[in-house]
């Protein structure tokens, strides 16, 4: 029996082995999954200041609303709350009807936000998904009516209110802003992005109606994008006063035409005034408090893809 000896084998390289230069520094901008950026001192400062520069005006218009007319209007104005805001509140509560004001304001917004998410919504999703000859010469129509101004159409509007025998009704402030170009536009833009054609697809291999697909799978997938535009169309809705003053008298005003009612006369005491505008913001708040984290999870929503 001839023994052989094993063949020699080549010895393996290994790679180099870097030299260790020192800690490496996490670089700022490199972040892992569940990571936040850290803002720096001049963010925070920043932020401050933004923050104080936005409840300055509304710490205003509660230190006017507790004072008097002529503190008010002193040349060192109060910087302190006083002690007349209900009383103040009561007076303008009397003056200028803010109570079916208030009413009406509601009904308003109430309306024309729940209106304009759902045909919005059905627009956007039929702009962005749906085939049909034409499509883009629509969605340029729409977005070209943004570029109208408003007061060109106030004149026609008009008559078209009168002719259908809604002068100074609610009806003639909720109708014409059923739907909104703008609503439409963004609508269409979050869902090109977040509704995948695949999801469409397998809904309808399942027998569901377009119908059926639009409760089931569109509106699910348009809910935070459907929260960020009811916020924003209520506080318009809310805040308008242009049309409403045309359109309304002053037996049946909504919250903004009945402030303006406060500054109508000659010298209008600016404490009442502030009064009434204090009474107008806080159900924005309230708004604002209730919805705010759902609101502004549809924002970063629609912000992060993927």
């Amino acid at each position: 029996m001839t023994l052989t000896s094993p063949t020699p084998t080549a010895p393996v390289k290994r790679a180099p082995t870097p030299k260790n230069t020192g800690p490496t520094r996490p670089s700022r901008f490199r972040m892992g999954a569940g990571q936040q950026m850290k803002g720096g001192p001049f963010a925070y400062l920043t932020l401050a200041v933004v923050g104080f520069g936005s409840l300055l005006p509304l710490y205003w218009t509660l230190v006017a609303a507790s004072r008097t007319q002529d503190e008010v209007l002193a040349s060192t104005p109060p910087f302190l709350p006083g002690g007349r805001l209900l009383e103040n509140v009561a007076t303008a509560w009397e003056q200028a009807n803010l109570g079916k004001a208030i009413v009406n304001s509601v009904i308003v917004s109430s309306s024309i936000t729940a209106a304009t998410l759902f045909f919005c919504t059905l627009a956007g999703y039929a702009f962005a998904k749906m085939r049909f000859r034409g499509r883009g010469w629509l969605m340029t129509a729409v977005i070209a009516t943004l570029t109208i101004p408003p007061q060109l159409s106030v004149v026609p509007l008009f008559m078209m209110m009168s002719g259908l025998g809604w002068g100074g009704q609610l009806e003639s402030v909720i109708f014409p802003t059923l739907v909104s170009a703008f609503g439409v536009f963004f609508m269409r833009q979050y869902l090109i992005e977040a509704l995948p054609y695949e999801l469409i697809e397998a809904a309808k291999i399942d027998g569901a109606n377009n119908f059926r697909i639009v409760v089931s799978v569109v509106l699910p997938v348009a809910r935070p994008a459907m929260m960020v535009l009811g916020m924003l169309t209520f506080v318009q809705a809310w805040n308008d006063f242009f049309w409403p003053y045309l359109a309304l008298n002053q037996q049946n005003p909504t919250l903004q035409v009945a402030l303006g009612q406060l500054s109508a006369s000659y010298t209008p005491d600016q404490s009442i005034v502030m009064a009434g505008a204090l009474i107008s913001t806080l159900p924005l708040l309230v708004v604002f408090v209730v919805f705010g984290k759902k609101i502004v999870g549809g924002i970063m929503s629609g912000a992060v893809k993927g």
